[in-house]
């Protein structure tokens, strides 16, 4: 018999992982879990559960809830907390005088007792043990209440209990530090080296009551909330006509955090309070009326948006995603059909009606519009997003740059910009995900939201559609025509085999020169560091070699994008075609578009050969 009378499965390692474990866990409900499949000699399952840890990255955590060290739960959240309390108390002496902010969405998984509040209380009596101020939120809130609460109330760190619009079963950990902007390297590695230095509980950590009657313990809500309206109040510039618009907009939170902040970010602005998706409207971890909780996934999240919206004579749709720090948008066609709007196409449109903003405030301020200040403004997008703000600020002369993929990376380069003293007036990625105020350096879906409102306001005003607007952007500033999509592949063997075959594709160290008769005119692999376009030929943007990424760019203006999910097993590809501007064959361009992305499957992929499994994607 093994200890706490379980019984051994004849596996050493899992054996001493399964006694610690109940050792350490006071949660009854998991600790009894664990006996019980012991008990069973279910060992597959006990593998499953006690198999690796959770890997701490840039990403934080993110993993379905019950038991093991492989799972979020009480214990993991306590081990977590604690080898970040001790990372945070080696980087900052002022450590205990700052404090943190920790925030948490509405999900809950009933088998294991967890919660999104519960790790959220966990956490803050870690930190509280400690004698770390802790500002925890007392009701749930959006993702990018916490970043905000780190860059205002100028704390040393935050922490989000999110799975944002993972499956309910899953639940995450996200990280932000001094900065405002998510954790990355070093700091991820450091934390995560902490965190198995301290795996066992202290005797404080449990103590959740304890923690909830310390004067280290605050609410900062009533100010967060005000503060927030506030800022993003500075980004509205057109209250006049928000107030006497008479434009209806459905917003749907998709059984997520986002209704009332969307509401009163409406308010803020002066703009018709939007419908709200009855049966979606309230916190629900069990996302009852979608499959998935992802308005990424379109139509079908939306049917019920859309079924208000026609009842009520709503032209546009708005949604975010569970945790609100992204946003869909969708608009009803002449033919009565709905088109619900990529990530790539609402950048576009949320970019160019950021600089019209600005350029009106410019003129307000200085009479007229000076170079200079052109030159000090600056926008970001991910590496694997339209370069459809490449073309609008070569065309108007602000700055465009590009980062690596996820909003860890532009949040802390729009910090180094504003630290230099430069304007950042919007950053996105593909993924619905859009930042369009600097008083939060990440995804904000609630800001988004209202901005995306006054823009709909201001359109409607001038009798265009936003479909209309979006063609006058392209015509303007040249088609950006986007496809991706993504092949399911479990065997790392078949995934790695095929990266090498196109770093080493006419012999060693060469890259593919032509894709079945479109000419390569440039590569870029950010797993090896190297750059064609550079004259060093190294790439500039950061590389990792734990990840699959190479770039190639084609004579006739196509830019394929071919990388490893880090937290599926998927090798997604992002295609994009751009076109000059006046070049409004849209049928030719996505002919043109099409081909290229067949012939890239056809000759990079090979996915018969290597047993890949193809599944459409937005865009």
């Amino acid at each position: 018999m093994a200890a706490n009378g379980v019984e051994r499965t004849g596996d050493v390692t899992l054996d001493n992982a399964v006694k610690q474990w109940l050792e350490f866990d006071k949660n009854s409900k998991t600790a009894a879990c664990v006996r019980e499949l012991a008990k069973a000699g279910n060992v597959d399952e006990l593998r499953r559960c006690f198999g690796a840890r959770m890997e701490f990255g840039t990403a934080g955590l993110r993993a379905a809830m019950g038991p093991g060290v492989s799972r979020m739960n009480d214990l993991t959240i306590i081990q977590t907390t604690q080898g970040f309390c001790r990372y945070l108390e080696r980087s900052f002496d002022d450590l205990k005088q700052r404090g943190v902010v920790i925030g948490f969405d509405a999900r809950q998984h009933t088998p294991s007792g967890a919660s999104s509040k519960r790790f959220a209380s966990l956490a803050a009596a870690v930190f509280i043990s400690r004698g770390v101020p802790v500002h925890l939120f007392t009701v749930f809130t959006p993702t990018p209440y916490v970043p905000f609460t780190v860059s205002h109330l100028g704390l040393c760190a935050g922490i989000m209990v999110t799975a944002s619009h993972n499956p309910k079963q899953d639940n995450g950990y996200k990280v932000y530090w001094e900065n405002g902007a998510q954790i990355i390297s070093p700091h991820d590695k450091g934390i995560a080296s902490a965190i198995e230095e301290n795996l066992e509980p202290w005797a404080e950590s449990w103590d959740t009551d304890a923690a909830s009657q310390s004067a280290l313990l605050k609410d900062p809500y009533p100010e967060i909330h005000r503060e927030y309206l506030q800022c993003i109040q500075k980004h509205c510039f057109h209250r006049e006509l928000n107030r006497s618009s008479e434009v209806k907009i459905v917003h749907t939170s998709v059984h997520g955090v986002g209704h009332v902040f969307v509401q009163a970010a409406f308010k803020a602005f002066g703009l018709r309070p939007p419908f709200a998706v009855e049966e979606q409207k309230d916190p629900d971890p069990e996302f009852p009326t979608v499959e998935y909780p992802n308005p990424e996934e379109g139509a079908g999240v939306l049917n019920l948006s859309f079924a208000l919206a026609d009842r009520e004579g709503a032209i546009v749709v708005l949604a975010n995603d569970p945790d609100a720090d992204r946003l869909a948008m969708a608009e009803k066609q002449l033919s009565g059909e709905w088109r619900v709007f990529s990530g790539n196409e609402l950048g576009a449109l949320l970019g160019w009606w950021m600089f019209q903003c600005w350029k009106e405030k410019q003129k307000q301020d200085q009479g007229e519009e000076t170079k200079s200040s052109v030159k000090d403004v600056y926008m970001l997008a991910s590496t694997v997003s339209s370069k459809i703000l490449r073309a609008i600020a070569l065309k108007e002369g602000f700055h465009f740059e590009e980062t690596l993929t996820g909003f860890k990376w532009m949040g802390n380069r729009a910090r180094q910009l504003l630290d230099q003293g430069k304007t950042v007036l919007f950053a996105f990625e593909e993924a619905i995900g859009y930042m369009c105020s600097p008083a939060v350096l990440d995804k904000d879906g609630v800001s988004a939201a209202a901005i995306a409102g006054e823009m709909i306001s201001y359109l409607t005003s001038k009798n265009t559609s936003i479909s209309q607007q979006l063609t006058a952007i392209y015509h303007k500033y040249g088609y950006h025509l986007t496809k991706n999509s993504y092949f399911i592949c479990h065997n790392q063997d078949t995934i790695k085999q095929l990266f090498e075959r196109l770093r080493n594709y006419d012999g060693e160290n060469t890259y593919p020169k032509e894709c079945q008769g479109f000419a390569v005119t440039a590569v870029r692999d950010l797993t090896t560091g190297y750059d064609s376009n550079q004259p060093d030929l190294k790439a500039i943007l950061p590389t990792s070699k734990s990840s699959q990424m190479i770039t190639f760019s084609f004579a006739n203006g196509g830019v394929a994008t071919m990388r490893t999910s880090g937290t599926e097993p998927k090798i997604k590809y992002y295609t994009e075609l751009c076109a000059a501007p006046g070049n409004s064959d849209v049928t030719q361009l996505k002919g043109e578009l099409n081909d290229l992305v067949d012939a890239i499957v056809e000759n990079f992929f090979q996915p018969k050969k290597n047993h890949l499994i193809a599944r459409s994607e937005s865009d």
